[in-house]
This record gives structure tokens, C-alpha cells and sequence, in this order.
């Protein structure tokens, strides 16, 4: 967008049509998504990252988005690479939580907490073991405690990192949230089935990563956190058309709020923070700001992706390809039919 902060564009459906076989709204993430780019550095690469998603591809055994990464040449706009994109969104999409935890999880972290035992949290366990290797401990928490999800995650657990001396199937948010070091939430249900989160489950020095949906109704003991986002302006950008789309109360707070980012932009569209108060990563990252500044603080740090990520794997993806000789090289025309 102008700004460079828009998160893509999305394609949404009515909740009813008259139109025969028109798609509905009529479930999680029914949606198609356009998240285009431009990425310089080494990389100096255009591209986009696309996705149609439909909660009932679960039941066809089809994962819930099914996602393809184009890159393109920034000069010509011709097509560098096309690629499946599933693992390689799953992967950075889990990356991202874990870049933050090396400056927001306290060093000596042991208890982590998986809210959602999905793809995603499958993959951001992966990368919280790299930058976090003192933990010990794992509570994974599911639609209930003996749900497939969760215990494949165990089960995963237990064979892929054989360390980890326990692992507790959590029944409640809260038993999850409690006596966590870190806290890492990737959970893609209904507004309807979101579970409230209270602020006062959180340990001191507790850090929460937040990738999906973080349903909070007392904001203002928010601002006894440390507020990290990925990218202000996006949540900006998600305030505006949740807004437009209503219904508000009288204080002008959409209640069904739930990505942790937008909370923050509604304290200080309210008054009740400061701008200053809400950090970038991207700031922690290049020495700006400071991450962590105590071990009692609870940081809550919000990711909500952008296509630049999609665009950097994907690029090094590309890469390790051509140099191992991986892929198909496809003809787009010997030459243009049209000139």
C-alpha cells in the first residue's frame, strides 16, 4: 500500500446470498488472500504470496489454506519462480516468534506454553528450541486435552526431542497460561468459540507471542506490558476496517476484537498509551530499542506476518534449488505473441 504497511488483499464472502452456490462466510478463514511485495537488500526481488483457506478442507485431508509463493524480476515483472508455499509460510510464520523470544524471552526460559497444537506451533516449537535451549518443559494446549492435535503434538515431542523432561496436556486457557515462560499461541477458531484471555494468568516475566487470535477484554492492564508488534502500521490498517465494518460501542471498541496488535493501536487511539510505548521488532533487531529490560516485565509481542517474510524464504528457497539442481525449468514463451 502507500504507506508499505498494508498486510494484502482479501477476498471476503457474504454470510448469506441469494445467488445459487455463491460462497458463504460460514466458517473460520473462509477467505482468498493476495499479499504482494517488494523486497531489496541481496535479495531485490518482487513477489506475492497467494492462498484460498476453507476450514473444511480438514475434512477432504487437505491442510486449511493451501498457499503458492511467485517471485518475480523487479525490472521486467516476469517470473522468477513459482512454489508451493505450505511448509515454507508454515516455517517462517513460526520463525518469526522465535526471532522475538532471542530478545524478549528471558535467557534462562524453561516452561513453554503451546496454545494451539497446530502446523504453525508445530513449526514455531522447532525454532523456540534453537533460540531458547533451556526449555524443559512443554504444555500444550488443545480443544481439550485429549484431542488428535494435541496429542500428536506430544507425540512429536517425545520423539523428536526426547530432552524435554515433561509434558503436561493442559484442560483450560488458564491452566496453559499459568507458571509459563513463554507463552506461544496459534489458534485459528470462530469469534464465536474464542477463549478470553486474562492478563492476570501471566507469570511475572512472562513472554506471549501471539500469531492468531488473542481475545482480551481488559485492555488496560495491557499497559502494564511491554507491546511489541512486527508492523504498527498493519494493525492500523486492521483497526480502520474492522471499524468501518461494525458494530462499535459507545467508547468505539469493536468487541470482537482479537489479534493482540489491534488492542495495542486501540490503547493509543484512545489515549490510554503512547505511540512510543508500542515497539517494532524490526527496531529490537537493529539495536533502536531495547527488547527485555527486566525479568519481572511481561512482554506481549504480537506477529501478524507479511509477504516480506514469504518473499526472503521463498528467495533462499529459490536459491538452494538452482544450486542443487532441484525443480523444473518451465518456457513462459520463445517470445511474446503479442508485441
Amino acid at each position: 500500500g502507500p504507506r508499505a504497511d498494508e498486510h494484502g488483499l482479501q477476498v471476503n464472502f457474504p454470510a448469506k446470498s441469494d445467488i445459487p452456490g455463491f460462497p458463504l462466510d460460514d466458517g473460520p478463514d473462509r477467505r482468498f488472500m493476495a499479499m504482494p511485495a517488494y523486497l531489496g537488500g541481496k535479495y531485490h526481488v518482487a513477489g506475492q504470496k497467494y492462498y484460498g483457506s476453507n476450514s473444511r478442507n480438514l475434512q477432504k485431508g487437505l491442510p486449511r489454506s493451501i498457499l503458492m509463493v511467485t517471485l518475480s524480476d523487479v525490472d521486467t515483472g516476469a517470473p522468477l519462480a513459482v512454489m508451493s508455499a505450505n511448509l515454507l509460510s508454515a516455517m517462517r510464520t513460526g520463525a518469526m516468534p522465535a526471532l522475538a523470544a532471542e530478545y524478549l524471552a528471558k535467557k534462562d526460559s524453561r516452561v513453554l506454553s503451546l496454545i494451539g497444537p497446530g502446523v504453525i506451533n508445530k513449526c514455531a516449537f522447532r525454532c523456540y528450541m534453537e533460540a531458547l535451549p533451556g526449555i524443559d518443559t512443554v504444555k500444550i494446549k488443545g480443544s481439550t486435552p485429549e484431542s488428535r492435535s494435541a496429542r500428536a503434538m506430544k507425540e512429536y515431542i517425545e520423539a523428536e526431542y526426547p530432552h524435554i523432561r515433561k509434558i503436561i496436556l493442559c484442560s483450560t486457557l488458564e491452566e496453559a497460561c499459568r507458571e509459563a515462560d513463554v507463552v506461544s499461541e496459534a489458534v485459528s477458531v470462530t469469534k464465536a468459540e474464542m477463549e478470553e484471555f486474562k492478563p492476570d494468568w501471566f507469570d511475572k516475566g512472562a513472554a506471549v507471542f501471539s500469531m492468531g487470535s488473542f481475545f482480551v477484554k481488559e485492555y488496560e492492564k495491557l499497559l502494564g506490558t511491554r507491546m511489541v508488534v512486527d508492523n504498527y502500521g498493519m494493525y492500523e490498517k486492521y483497526m480502520s476496517n474492522f471499524i468501518a465494518r461494525g458494530p462499535v460501542d459507545e467508547f468505539g471498541k469493536k468487541r470482537e476484537w482479537c489479534i493482540m496488535g489491534m488492542h495495542f493501536v486501540h490503547l493509543v487511539n484512545t489515549g490510554q498509551a503512547e505511540r512510543s510505548q508500542v515497539l517494532s521488532l524490526s527496531d529490537l533487531v537493529n539495536g533502536k530499542a531495547k527488547g527485555r529490560t527486566s525479568d519481572d516485565e511481561v512482554v506481549m509481542c504480537s506477529i501478524g506476518g507479511m509477504p516480506l517474510e514469504d518473499l526472503s524464504w521463498g528467495w533462499e528457497c529459490w536459491q538452494e534449488a538452482r544450486r542443487k539442481g532441484l525443480g523444473t525449468v518451465l518456457n513462459l514463451w520463445e517470445e511474446p505473441y503479442m508485441k
